[in-house]
């Protein structure tokens, strides 16, 4: 057969063609789409993998960044209350030593906490301990490197005290409240009113004189007693606390220096 023939065979058979192409061309279709279906499902399941994966690292940094911003907080507030701590010292006479609290022994009818410094550093039973704001309480038990501290709130403290304004002298017992002080025998006739401020007095020996103790808050007066009832407000943070000052007075810082000499 001629090329020509074979041309003019082909020319002839070309509409044919065309329209088994366009007859067949659907069933291309059915046949190919499973599998565009399972690469266009492949390539969904990779990009949600891929935006899961990215969200789990974007929560990871999160985390991490929110606890970097918690430790800086809490860094800054411990700055803080040294701050505050170191700026009470200086108004401070004799010896002072900075101690953490590491324990809280609270009941409703007691009232204490452990510090880190003991006998090892120096402390005797009996020394008064501050915070930032006033009097905290006194050493009740030393140990070889912890201390256990009697709050100015427990039901069994007591502390002498005097008005800042003009001396009167009265006792302030704990009550078993973190906000409430008593002063005891309180005399009608005593010049003393709501918003006084009242330090140790120095008497009896346990305490020295002139650390910050309470304010007035309330002064009753009955008739038929003829003692009045005084409440006092602590200064100290006894909840809030976590540094304190450990005070020793001349003779207890001698007495310090000799046995670490020793």
């Amino acid at each position: 057969m001629g090329l020509a023939t074979l041309d003019s065979y082909s020319q002839y058979l070309r509409p044919t063609r065309a329209l088994l192409l366009q007859l067949v061309s659907p069933l291309y279709f059915i046949a190919e789409a499973p599998y565009a279906v399972a690469n266009n499902l492949n390539e969904s399941l990779t990009s949600r993998e891929n935006l899961l994966a990215q969200l789990q690292r974007q929560r990871q940094q999160l985390l991490t960044l929110s606890h970097t911003a918690q430790r800086y907080q809490t860094l800054k507030a411990d700055n803080d209350r040294m701050r505050a701590l170191l700026g009470s010292k200086e108004k401070l006479p004799g010896t002072v030593l900075i101690a953490e609290i590491v324990s809280v022994r609270s009941t409703p009818s007691a009232h204490q906490v452990v510090i880190d410094k003991g006998a090892l550093d120096g402390l005797q039973v009996g020394q008064a301990v501050l915070d930032a704001q006033g009097l905290f309480g006194q050493l009740v038990e030393v140990g070889h490197s912890t201390s256990r501290v009697l709050l100015l709130i427990d039901k069994d403290h007591a502390v002498p005290v005097q008005v800042t304004r003009n001396g009167a002298r009265s006792i302030a017992g704990g009550t078993g409240s973190r906000d409430s002080l008593v002063l005891e025998n309180v005399p009608v006739s005593m010049d003393i009113s709501v918003g006084d401020l009242l330090e140790t007095s120095g008497l009896g020996g346990r305490f020295p004189v002139g650390y910050p103790v309470g304010e007035v808050i309330s002064v009753i007066l009955d008739a038929t007693s003829v003692f009045a009832e005084v409440a006092v407000r602590p200064l100290a943070r006894t909840n809030q606390s976590r540094f304190l000052l450990v005070v020793f007075t001349a003779e207890q810082a001698r007495a310090a220096r000799s046995e670490g000499e020793s």
